[in-house]
């Protein structure tokens, strides 16, 4: 495919909201959510592009918007992929700028009266959200990291995805799987014979993913399809119907 083809098809990861539109959603909730997806800018093996986790946690975003008066923002795109900076085409950011980027958003968003971000990671490697999201909820404001790895435990079972959590660690069944389902065009040919595994991962933080893989791929992809992929991400949104409560619920509302 083109690279013309392959910016068409990610257009859509832009919300066209108006500002009437954040208005009359906003009149209709005691408390505003935004969601924010957060993705990198990484190799993702020969076959899934590098933008893969910024389409993933818009597909989760775009599913949750779906389901839930929430407002969606666009996508942070670039994040801390530092582990993958053997390969080309990896860009990162420091965690300090990821932090500070994502505390700058919650606090823009409650000074126009949105007051609880929901940070929807696609990216293992973000770290640093946990810290934003625990010192964001001791100062009491509303804020959530989405999904958890319960959520991606519950929707790889509903969705029959064979590949553990563990093992299925990069671009591999449920990347691949969702990627099938929301972004067909996007996937070049090698993922049906580009599996790999290395479940014992001690050392990644010292060596990085190419301490452990020559393809950049840890995972089966081979065992990817879209209805996995639909599945996955119909059971992530029914799981953030937990998350939407406990943000709405009046008193301190903080995890």
């Amino acid at each position: 495919m083109s690279g013309s083809g392959i910016r068409s098809a990610a257009y859509g990861l832009l919300p066209t909201d108006t500002t009437e539109d954040v208005r009359t959603r906003g009149a209709g909730v005691s408390t505003q959510v935004a969601v924010l997806p957060v993705g990198s800018f990484e190799q993702h093996g020969a076959y899934l592009p590098l933008a893969t986790d910024t389409l993933v946690a818009c597909a989760v975003a775009r599913e949750i918007a779906a389901a839930y008066p929430v407002h969606l923002l666009p996508p942070v795109t670039i994040s801390c992929s530092h582990e993958h900076a053997a390969w080309p085409g990896t860009v990162s950011i420091s965690a300090v700028t990821l932090h500070s980027v994502v505390q700058d958003i919650a606090a823009s968003l409650r000074r126009s009266g949105v007051e609880a971000l929901v940070v929807v990671n696609g990216h293992g490697g973000n770290y640093v959200l946990g810290n934003v999201v625990q010192e964001a909820s001791a100062r009491g404001e509303r804020m959530a990291l989405f999904p958890a790895a319960e959520d991606w435990e519950a929707a790889r079972t509903k969705a029959g995805v064979v590949t553990s959590l563990l093992t299925d660690m990069h671009a591999g069944e449920i990347e691949t799987s969702i990627l099938l389902h929301t972004h067909p065009e996007s996937l070049r040919p090698g993922y049906e014979t580009s599996d790999f595994v290395a479940d014992d991962r001690r050392h990644l933080l010292t060596l990085g993913m190419s301490g452990y893989t020559d393809s950049g791929v840890i995972g089966r992809p081979s065992l990817g399809s879209a209805e996995k992929g639909k599945a996955l991400l119909e059971s992530l949104a029914a799981s953030f119907g937990t998350y939407f409560s406990m943000l709405t619920a009046s008193g301190d509302g903080a995890e």
